[in-house]
């Protein structure tokens, strides 16, 4: 740790030396994590003359040439953009069984706890909260393995624990570069294309149908019909570059939602806090069941999401390095991380970086203090439980934000090197298996399958680096010997 100037505002240095006699492990695991303003996080604890000249110097507003109100308007504008999770999230996951007053708040804590780490440890405007398309795999996979949502929470919990210690270590790396660009674009397509799927089931756009598996739904029914409603408005939002688009889009649905009858608030619109509920997981059923595919899709979606994500915004931001790399990556990454782990513990699925941070950046967001304001009212929003939950219960205003979105991860399509074939089929079996199987899993396991294959074929095996070939062949035996797990 830098030595400072002595100032009254500050700890002078034998305090610190004190503060690590007396808690030698608190200031390691401070150090270790908080990349470079671990003393200011100290003077805050503990020296409370200093803490809102602290605030100032810990987020490095002159040298991020920003200011608090650009840092508050740009905190407001990504609140506004993402906001719609605290009512989609609850809605998905309350088709698996999860009580929805579970889901609000466990989504609300996930968002909070990841976004306040990512401020505090890695000043970065970047927001955390569960992802979309995990939460949609959650309830497919509670329905096609037959077990409860404690069970799949677990395999959540799981991922977690397992993206913490890969943050901590240089397997996080290994795996990131081993895994290429059209395995990695393939399977967030396939996840788009999922949760389109989905959000076109959910509103009766598309229906079952005995002889053609699906088919076009009455678009005269009054769910159905507000829906298409409320899809052509948000898009027209988006196509008007309208910040926070999906939210106001869902707003507006909403409203009309109520003058059509389809909507109502019997149990009105503000309440005190549901109380959380704690560790409702089943790490035994995890085993018993052998879903240890799962937890590897759900570890390895998070992990791509949030990186491609983070690097995105950044680069946006002007933070990534000469050679490409990401300042306080490994901060940025236990935020998500501990996010996912807490969010399990709660009740909800795996948590992601969120693209729609590019909002706050765009108004001039650039430091922790953004990412504060979001967490803040994130913490707001614990009092309209009883609005989420009748929102919620409309399909038509959260199917618009699925197909949406669904839209929106199909963007790395255009990066798959489509000309070359032993590059383009693994990816497009990937976007092909994951909404015809209704499993994130099995179109990730026949990618991983796939790609090493047909790189050997085309006498290109050398270039496949070695975890390729171990993944492909543990899916091999998955699929033959435990299929379904």
């Amino acid at each position: 740790m830098k030595r400072k100037k002595e100032s009254d505002n500050f700890l002078r240095e034998e305090e610190i030396i004190a503060f690590y006699m007396l808690n030698p492990n608190i200031f390691k695991f401070i150090v270790e994590i908080c990349s470079g303003n671990e003393y200011y996080i100290i003077c805050w604890l503990f020296h409370s003359e200093s803490k809102v000249f602290v605030v100032l110097k810990m987020f490095r507003l002159e040298e991020n040439k920003t200011n608090v109100r650009t840092e508050l308007l740009a905190g407001v504008t990504t609140f506004l953009t993402m906001v719609y999770i605290v009512v989609v999230n609850p809605a998905i996951l309350s088709e698996a069984g999860l009580p929805f007053e579970q889901v609000f708040m466990a989504t609300v804590l996930a968002a909070i706890i990841g976004t306040l780490i990512m401020a505090l440890a890695a000043n970065y405007p970047i927001a955390i909260a569960p992802g979309m398309g995990m939460n949609a795999y959650f309830v497919t996979e509670v329905v096609q393995q037959d077990v409860s949502y404690s069970v799949i929470l677990g395999t959540v919990f799981l991922a977690g624990v397992l993206f913490v210690i890969l943050s901590l270590t240089r397997l996080r790396e290994i795996l990131i570069t081993a895994i290429p660009a059209s395995l990695k674009y393939g399977i967030t397509s396939g996840i788009g294309l999922f949760i389109a799927f989905l959000g076109l089931r959910m509103s009766g756009i598309i229906i079952a149908d005995d002889s053609t598996l699906v088919t076009l739904g009455d678009l005269a029914a009054p769910g159905t019909f507000l829906t298409i409603i409320g899809l052509f408005i948000t898009l027209g939002l988006i196509a008007k570059r309208v910040t926070g688009a999906l939210f106001i889009g869902m707003v507006i649905t909403a409203i009309i939602g109520m003058f059509t009858g389809q909507l109502s608030f019997n149990d009105g619109y503000v309440s005190s806090p549901p109380a959380p509920v704690f560790w409702d997981i089943d790490l035994a059923g995890v085993f018993s069941n052998g879903l240890y595919t799962v937890i590897f899709a759900f570890l390895l979606v998070t992990i791509f999401d949030t990186t491609g994500t983070m690097i995105g915004v950044a680069e946006q931001a002007g933070f990534i390095r000469k050679d490409g790399s990401l300042p306080r990556a490994r901060a940025a990454l236990m935020a998500d991380a501990t996010a996912t782990t807490a969010g399990a513990m709660f009740g909800t699925s795996p948590s992601s970086a969120y693209i729609e941070s590019s909002s706050g950046v765009a108004v001039g967001g650039r430091t922790g203090l953004t990412t504060i304001v979001v967490a803040g009212l994130f913490l707001l929003s614990i009092f309209f439980s009883p609005l989420v939950g009748a929102v919620s219960n409309l399909p038509a205003i959260t199917a618009p934000v699925l197909i949406i979105v669904g839209c929106f991860m199909m963007e790395g399509l255009a990066k798959v090197n489509w000309k070359t074939f032993d590059e383009a089929f693994p990816a497009f079996i990937i976007i092909l298996t994951m909404p015809l199987t209704s499993s994130i899993a099995t179109g990730i396991a026949i990618g991983f399958i796939t790609y090493p294959l047909l790189k050997v074929f085309s006498g290109k095996g050398k270039d496949v680096h070695w975890i390729l070939y171990l993944f492909g062949a543990i899916f091999i035996i998955q699929m033959i010997f435990f299929p379904g797990h």
